[in-house]
């Protein structure tokens, strides 16, 4: 029953529980209604999303250093006391149900979901 990371949109896996949506935005064009069916997310919670301006920074980020700069602000946008138990509660959900969290981009190593993965199993998060 582990945490998967998942790619948004992405054909889900048959064990992969409820999908969280850790974005800022919901998928555009899409009515509410289908989010689950076309496989965006079941539940969206854009708490652990980055900001708008650390998303901006992200997208702009060419180098090495550049990446490194913006895992250092968003793990400090989730070294907050409201996201930090947003992360135990998971990590304790982990050990008993099965779901995913997830964004939309199509490189992970590129994507705050490699972040929100190493957060995750930092706090004890069971890892797919």
């Amino acid at each position: 029953m582990p945490v998967r990371i998942v790619q948004l949109g992405s054909p889900r896996t048959p064990d992969e529980g409820t999908r969280i949506g850790t974005v800022r935005r919901p998928p555009r064009g899409v009515p509410k209604e289908q989010f689950a069916t076309q496989d965006w997310y079941d539940v969206w919670y854009p708490n652990l999303a980055p900001s708008n301006e650390a998303v901006k920074q992200a997208q702009a980020a060419a180098t090495p250093q550049e990446w490194a700069a913006f895992v250092r602000r968003y793990r400090a946008e989730m070294a907050t006391p409201e996201n930090r138990h947003t992360l135990a509660l998971l990590a304790r959900l982990s050990q008993q149900a099965s779901f995913s969290v997830g964004c939309y981009c199509e490189d992970e190593s590129h994507c705050h979901r490699s972040v929100l993965r190493e957060l995750l199993a930092e706090a004890g998060a069971r890892m797919a």
